[in-house]
């Protein structure tokens, strides 16, 4: 598995100190982060998933705890818009440059406003999308609201 990508080389450019790991990706699981968190011996609230929602018809990337599942009410006030949904498959995929169940908050075709769910800031280190299905990026939070520059807020429901 490569361990370069769009993701590692953004963070590498602002010197970010962080950790590369990878893990068996089960295509097939019913929750990616979750079953990331269990190949990674992790606990689910330290494995963030990425996700690329919409805030008034524009693309958004909302990063939260695999085992929480995001607000779109919240998500929407997080953005000071009204209403918020999740993106198309194909949509995310093609704004962000990445698969999803790969997707990262760093290094995307088309950088999009983020926001991280600022439970995941009382961590002492996070672990997040490295840009391909089986590879994660661990890092203190602090690193990655800096690295996506990226807000906190409450997101989850």
């Amino acid at each position: 598995m490569a361990q370069t990508t769009p993701a590692t080389l953004a963070l590498r450019k602002l010197g970010i100190a962080f950790e590369v790991v990878s893990y068996d990706y089960d295509p097939n699981a019913e929750r990616v982060g979750l079953q990331a968190a269990e190949a990674l011996g992790e606990e689910p609230h330290r494995v963030l998933k990425t996700l690329i929602a919409e805030v008034d018809g524009k693309p958004v990337c909302v990063v939260l705890a695999s085992d929480r599942e995001a607000s779109m009410r919240k998500v929407a006030t997080a953005f000071s818009g009204k209403s918020a949904a999740m993106a198309a498959i194909p949509d995310a995929e093609r704004i962000t440059g990445y698969k999803v169940g790969g997707v990262s908050p760093f290094g995307q075709k088309k950088k999009l406003r983020t926001v991280v769910d600022d439970a995941a800031l009382a961590e002492a280190y996070v672990y997040v999308n490295g840009g391909q299905r089986g590879l994660q990026i661990r890092l203190a939070p602090s690193d990655l609201l800096r690295a996506a520059d990226a807000s906190s807020a409450p997101i989850t429901a």
